[in-house]
Parts: C-alpha cells; sequence; structure tokens
C-alpha cells in the first residue's frame, strides 16, 4: 500500500496503519464504555479468524496475507482487551 503525506507529520504515514490505530482506539473506547463486553470481542476475534481462514464466503473479497495479519491484530487486541478489562468469556456454542 502507498504511504501519504499527512498534514500533521513530515514524513509518509500508511493508510493502513492509520486505519488500523483508529480501529484498535474505538474497540478500547467502546469496551471502556460498556458498549462492547468481552464474549462481543471474542466473537469478532472469531469471526475475523473464520474469515481470514476462509471458511466464510461473503461479498467482499480480501487478500489472504491482509487476512491473516488482520486476524493476529485481533487475537492481539482480544487479549489485551481481556487483560485490561476482564469479563465473561464467550460461551461456546456447539457447531
Amino acid at each position: 500500500m502507498a504511504t501519504v503525506p499527512h498534514p500533521a507529520v513530515d514524513q509518509p504515514v500508511d493508510p493502513g496503519e492509520e486505519s488500523l490505530l483508529i480501529l484498535q482506539s474505538l474497540l478500547c473506547l467502546m469496551r471502556e464504555k460498556n458498549l462492547l463486553n468481552r464474549a462481543d470481542i471474542e466473537e469478532l476475534c472469531a469471526k475475523v479468524e473464520r474469515r481470514a481462514t476462509g471458511q466464510v464466503s461473503g461479498p467482499l473479497t480480501c487478500n489472504a496475507e491482509a487476512a491473516s495479519a488482520a486476524m493476529a491484530d485481533m487475537q492481539r487486541m482480544n487479549s489485551y482487551l481481556g487483560q485490561r478489562y476482564g469479563g465473561k468469556h464467550a460461551r461456546l456454542r456447539p457447531r
């Protein structure tokens, strides 16, 4: 992905990094305000993992490498938010 000059800094910034930072901050804020609980974050993590491993076909296509990176990022966020805010784990549903 191409980098673009950012008005607030002198060096180019990768738009993907900007988006990731915004989404991570949003997840943290929503968790702090109890708009999301631990089970919600775990469910989101599982959805990203299913998409990355090709278990879900949807209208949006994605690059396999980007999907794997998203899965790793989501797992890190899940771990961080679980340690920071605690809460009940998602109930395991039979498949």
